[in-house]
């Protein structure tokens, strides 16, 4: 979101026509496409819905104009909100990747620039990291990896700010929630954001976002969301632009600690002023059309690891007889192999009485490990699993890093037809359904530090 006054203003770009296209869940997402410039720009809001809306405040409308004026900028609705799919849950991070890469691919982008305000840089970082060959830049306005404060992360919203932003959700949709909003944030949202005009633009697009139940969800996946284990694995260009205050700059140079190839920007004031937009625009333009930005490795990519194995193999192995065993690790390895399949991930190696295996999603292989587990238990077996996401180096269908060991050593640490996963998956399936106990902290043998680990619960 961004500030300014509302009066009205010409318009460069004629409002572009809604189109729409599936996901592969059959979900519809409703995107528009506009401006013709040399390089495609990927731009995205916060939780508000985009499409349509934008165009009748005039701040928000120059804002687009002003990037359509140097790139082909494609928008959309997320699903659950606004003018796509408001019958299905909204998507976590996973989701929203894929149903980003849905759009792009109906617009025939093969590989394009990213941007957005605060929380939407979440996905287009996951993106980034998973998919290096599909982002040439990213543009990332006022920078967060997490909403909700914790004590390595000062900067986020205090437990007390979060509980007020539940409380006036009751009110979503109407002039009287809007004016509780601006004035729960009213130390960085200064100046125009108080207009009356303005409470009336927040009022009606948040009616045409959701209703009051799925605005609540959208918060709560996002302030149990966080991406910094994800940021070291970005190998785009980073372009970060913060407002001259302490508390967002020092904000902005820790993610930028985290990010290979970040720079920051500034602009003056607590938020983007209608009369800063041409400064920054220029600033965007001179990023994503620059030289630096060449292709990605596509070798080294972020990846979630599932490793399993059978409890008590060998007891097993003795009771049956070699050839009965054999039948059995057949038979696991088979019905195993079904069920990544089923969750769209990649078989990568037999690790003798279990397996490694390799997904661009988290929550899909959380629930792979279930799947395996149910799949096997029929055979009289019972597997322990772990999963971890990390960065990894692809040889074909096989991977290596730090991360492998990672994953490895965290299903050493998993019992009986137990799912232990790192706090790294956990951090990023927020809103997929998948419920954790904590599991406590633990070292793993050969990988430095602590590692805070979580127990799936069936």
């Amino acid at each position: 979101m961004r500030s300014g006054p509302v009066e009205e203003n010409t318009s460069l770009v004629e409002r572009p026509d809604v189109q729409f296209t599936r996901a592969d869940d059959g979900a519809y997402l409703a995107y528009q496409v506009f401006g013709d410039g040399p390089v495609t720009l990927f731009w995205s809001e916060d939780t508000f819905a985009m499409v349509d809306s934008w165009w009748d405040s005039p701040p928000e409308r120059a804002w687009h104009e002003g990037l359509a004026g140097f790139a082909r900028i494609v928008v959309h609705d997320r699903r659950g909100i606004g003018l796509s799919s408001r019958d299905v849950a909204p998507g976590n991070l996973e989701i929203q990747v894929a149903d980003i890469l849905a759009v792009l691919d109906a617009v025939g982008s093969e590989r394009c620039a990213f941007g957005g305000f605060l929380e939407s840089g979440a996905p287009n970082a996951l993106l980034a990291a998973t998919y290096p060959e599909r982002v040439s830049a990213l543009v990332w306005l006022m920078p967060i990896a997490r909403t909700l404060w914790a004590p390595d992360y000062p900067w986020a919203t205090s437990p007390e700010v979060i509980e007020r932003e539940r409380e006036i959700t009751a009110d979503w949709g109407t002039e009287a929630w809007a004016r509780a909003f601006v004035d729960l944030y009213s130390d960085a949202l200064s100046g125009p954001w108080g207009d009356e005009a303005y409470i009336r633009f927040l009022a009606t697009v948040s009616r045409r976002t959701c209703t009051p139940d799925v605005a609540r969800e959208l918060s709560s996946i996002w302030n149990e969301t966080d991406v910094r284990g994800v940021l070291p694995s970005v190998q785009a260009a980073v372009l970060m632009v913060v407002p001259e205050l302490d508390a967002p700059m020092d904000h902005a140079r820790y993610v930028q600690t985290l990010l290979p190839r970040a720079e920051i920007v500034t602009f003056p004031g607590p938020v983007l002023e209608y009369s800063g937009f041409g400064a920054v625009q220029d600033t965007i333009r001179a990023f994503i059309g620059g030289e630096v930005h060449a292709v990605a490795s596509e070798d080294r990519v972020l990846a979630t690891l599932l490793m399993t194995d059978i409890v008590g193999s060998t007891q097993r192995a003795t009771e049956v007889g070699d050839a009965e065993w054999r039948r059995l690790l057949a038979e696991h390895d088979d019905r195993a192999k079904t069920e990544i399949e089923r969750f769209r991930g990649t078989y990568v190696d037999s690790t003798g009485d279990g397996l490694l295996a390799r997904f661009d999603g988290p929550a899909r292989a959380v629930r792979c490990a279930q799947g395996i587990a149910e799949a096997v238990r029929p055979l009289g077996v019972d597997i322990r699993a772990g999963l971890h996401t990390g960065e990894v180096e692809l040889d074909g269908d096989r991977v290596r890093g730090i991360a492998v060991h990672i994953g490895a050593r965290v299903a050493s640490l998993a019992g009986p037809s137990e799912v232990l996963v790192s706090s790294t998956v956990k951090d990023l399936v927020a809103g997929s359904g998948l419920a954790f106990d904590d599991a406590g902290e633990h070292e793993l043998k050969g990988v430095p530090d602590r590692w805070h680990l979580y127990r799936v619960v069936t």
